[in-house]
């Protein structure tokens, strides 16, 4: 292989940002689900977002991945919010 080149597999810039966006999501979600102070509710949650990530991880189109983005960080902003009150 020539100095400078990337192999043919190597990710756009922009797939490369957006699997960093995933993967983010995918981090916080896993923080969010050790606050759940029940263990069998933090069991089925770590392994529902498992499971789902998981089911995806094999898209390519940008729309879809973006709407899944997003509605990936409205679910974790809704167990953020159930968590507060869970706490208050």
């Amino acid at each position: 292989m020539a100095v400078g080149r990337l192999p043919p597999a190597a990710l756009t810039l922009k797939q490369f940002l957006r699997r960093q966006q995933v993967l983010q999501l995918y981090r916080k979600i896993l923080r969010a689900v050790r606050e759940v102070p029940d263990e069998q509710d933090r069991h089925y949650l770590k392994n529902w977002a498992r499971e789902e990530f998981k089911r995806n991880k094999d898209a390519t189109e940008e729309d879809a991945i973006r709407m899944m983005i997003t509605q990936g960080n409205m679910q974790l902003q809704e167990l953020q919010r159930t968590l507060k009150l869970a706490k208050s």
